[in-house]
């Protein structure tokens, strides 16, 4: 029987006690979590409850201020990433960590001291084992997220961890990706690899997981096997104690008056990098989901209608004006804003105050050197959001970096809103958010929806396009393959059109 076998039926990590603090906030308040062989440790909780702490405590990146940390029973110190790698510890984080002017190859055998004959092979088994099929000799700077995400996951494949942290692996994944990477782990399960598997997909929760632990307010409230909870019950758990849940998703659907209306935007024939003769018509108080695999040309397409990249062919026409192939700052002008699926690439000023990053869409580009103009102002409207968002912050004029991740896209969205824009575009919207966030987030589209603005929303979740969308199109190898009317819209039909198969487009737009 092998050594990993063996040790299945003992803790592998046990930290208890943890407690951390920077200043005077309290981030960590007493953290108790036993973590077995071969178990996955579904590990939920709100922005801010002190999830990506503790597990930078676990990797070595923070020291923990009281508490200990134990492996196989026996205390360990993880003052540093090099102490908790050598006790078999790795972390997949959600952000990619590249070099982005050194190869895929280069980037994901970074560090390893065997031949490269040696490491090709290994690498070659786990892609294959992954389903992979990335080019190895790519820029890692002309990768896409999804797919610097796989080769984060493959680093740590590669380092054949005992007990392996991923953060959000599947945030960008496909469908397919997804599923290859869920039989990874079941794999690695079975030979008695641990995971702390960080997760705001809570469907994910059930799939993957064998116990499950919330977070929240630096405490870990909740934990078990997962068969014990109801996805009812996580979210639930996941609310503060004086918010009650909300029955946003049940709120009666209030369908668009497109016989009476006139489009507020027009696509026809419209070709760029990536995609091919999209057309499609956008109503004012419609929320419009495009769906599709990672790869389909759906970014590609909504960052050219915002004047991104070059336009190739077709039109692009706002309440009756031709936009094609106006740049960026006359489309805010026209009344378009976006918010980009990578917050940290494209939607945020890291060194400057969330207030400022709130309202920067509101200054001209001759007053962009000159943020802190107007402060008084700046300040009421990026306090209007953060208290629409119920975003957690400590003040207004704190670093946007001190926020996590998903306050930070809090902050990207409102950005785009406060420019009180006719048409919405929102790419991936709710990624990296959790669940009762994400309900504040899908609220407030709502109320776009009912003021009148048209919501052109992208999303890799089919059940948020099922959920809000009045109307959805399908890309495929990109080129608009389905679309479907509200009643038509489900989680099957939408998933069988993003793969190619199935329904085709109703109508052709003249």
């Amino acid at each position: 029987m092998s050594e990993a076998v063996n040790e299945r039926s003992g803790v592998l990590m046990s930290v208890r006690g943890i407690t951390k603090s920077f200043g005077s906030n309290v981030v960590l308040k007493g953290i108790n979590m036993d973590v077995h062989a071969g178990e996955v440790v579904a590990l939920i909780g709100g922005n801010g409850a002190g999830k990506s702490t503790l597990m930078k405590i676990i990797m070595g990146i923070y020291e923990l201020d009281e508490g200990e940390i134990l492996m196989h029973g026996a205390p360990v110190k993880l003052g540093k990433p090099s102490a908790s790698l050598a006790q078999g510890i790795y972390l997949v984080p959600q952000e990619p960590l590249l070099f982005p002017n050194m190869t895929v190859l280069q980037n994901v055998l970074m560090g390893f001291h065997e031949t490269e004959t040696e490491l090709r092979r290994r690498l070659q088994k786990h892609m294959e084992e992954l389903g992979f099929t990335l080019n190895l000799q790519r820029k890692a700077s002309t990768l896409s997220i999804a797919e610097q995400q796989l080769v984060e996951i493959l680093r740590g494949m590669m380092r054949e961890a005992r007990l392996l942290i991923l953060d959000e692996p599947t945030s960008a994944l496909t469908f397919g990706e997804v599923q290859s990477l869920f039989k990874v782990i079941e794999d690695l399960k079975s030979k008695g690899i641990s995971m702390i598997y960080i997760t705001h997909r809570l469907t994910e929760v059930f799939e993957i997981a064998t116990s499950v632990a919330i977070m929240r307010d630096g405490l870990i409230t909740l934990s078990g096997p997962v068969q014990n909870f109801t996805k009812e019950m996580l979210i639930q758990g996941l609310l503060p104690t004086d918010v009650e849940v909300s029955d946003e998703g049940h709120r009666a659907y209030q369908p668009v008056d497109y016989k009476n209306a006139k489009p507020v935007l027009k696509v026809r024939n419209f070709s760029g990098y990536g995609f091919s003769d999209i057309t499609f018509d956008l109503y004012p108080g419609e929320i419009l989901g495009i769906a599709g695999v990672v790869g389909a040309g759906r970014t590609e397409m909504i960052s050219t209608i915002f004047g991104r990249d070059k336009t190739l062919g077709g039109q692009v026409i706002l309440d009756g004006k031709d936009i094609t192939g106006f740049p960026t700052k006359r489309i805010l002008q026209e009344g378009i804003n976006f918010v980009p699926e990578d917050r940290h690439y494209h939607g945020l000023f890291k060194i400057r105050s969330i207030s400022s990053n709130t309202t920067s869409a509101l200054l001209s580009s001759a007053e962009l050197g000159k943020v802190d103009m107007n402060r008084r102002h700046q300040r009421e409207i990026a306090q209007r959001y953060v208290d629409k968002f119920r975003t957690k912050i400590v003040s207004l004029e704190d670093l946007i970096g001190s926020l996590s991740g998903g306050n930070q896209q809090k902050v990207v969205i409102s950005r785009a809103l406060s420019t009180h824009p006719k048409v919405v575009i929102l790419d991936e919207p709710t990624r990296g958010i959790d669940a009762a966030a994400r309900s504040d987030v899908y609220s407030i589209i709502r109320q776009l929806k009912e003021e009148g603005v048209a919501v052109l929303m992208v999303s890799s979740d089919i059940e948020e396009v099922v959920e809000l969308a009045d109307r959805a199109i399908t890309i495929f190898q990109g080129r608009i393959n389905g679309e479907f009317s509200h009643d038509e819209i489900s989680q099957d039909a939408l998933t069988s059109a993003s793969f190619g198969i199935g329904h085709e487009r109703l109508v052709a737009n003249e």
